[in-house]
């Protein structure tokens, strides 16, 4: 059962299409580029608790700028 026909889905532009990170521009060497090379290993419920353990933790990643999205 789907609500949403994927044929029947039009995109107002062709970037939409792929939501990953790897597609953005300009996050390679940032620390949201660290933070998915470490969440994207993980799935399901398990996935929440490693998120809330890297907010709790101390910043070691790179620089946080402006330039993920």
């Amino acid at each position: 059962f789907q609500r949403i026909k994927a044929e029947q889905v039009e995109f107002a532009n062709e970037r939409l299409k792929d939501n990953r990170f790897e597609t953005k521009g300009g996050a390679i060497s940032s620390y949201g580029m660290k933070a998915h090379q470490d969440l994207i290993v993980t799935r399901g419920k398990k996935f929440t608790a490693e998120k809330n353990k890297k907010k709790r933790g101390s910043y070691r990643g790179g620089q946080i700028d402006q330039e993920s999205y």
